[in-house]
């Protein structure tokens, strides 16, 4: 399971290096299944980060202090 406190770029460095390391595919396969497990988890963090990230920046406080909502897709 992937920890929630942990930046996004430390979530993708680690991604990274399980990337890096089943593409030189010296891995067992058992070993292999796990690291692909949790790189599908760190893909998850990074997305859910990133969707936080985008709602947060599709909030824009206006002159009058008002949140204004812009639908972003």
């Amino acid at each position: 399971m992937v920890e929630e406190n942990v930046s996004f770029e430390d979530n993708l460095k680690e991604l990274e290096e399980i990337v890096a390391k089943l593409e030189k595919g010296d891995v067992p396969l058992d070993n292999a299944i796990e690291e692909f497990k949790k790189a599908m988890d760190l893909v998850k963090a990074c997305d859910d980060k990133l969707k936080d990230a985008q709602d947060t920046i599709a909030k824009i406080v206006d002159d009058n202090g008002e949140i204004v909502d812009f639908d972003v897709e």
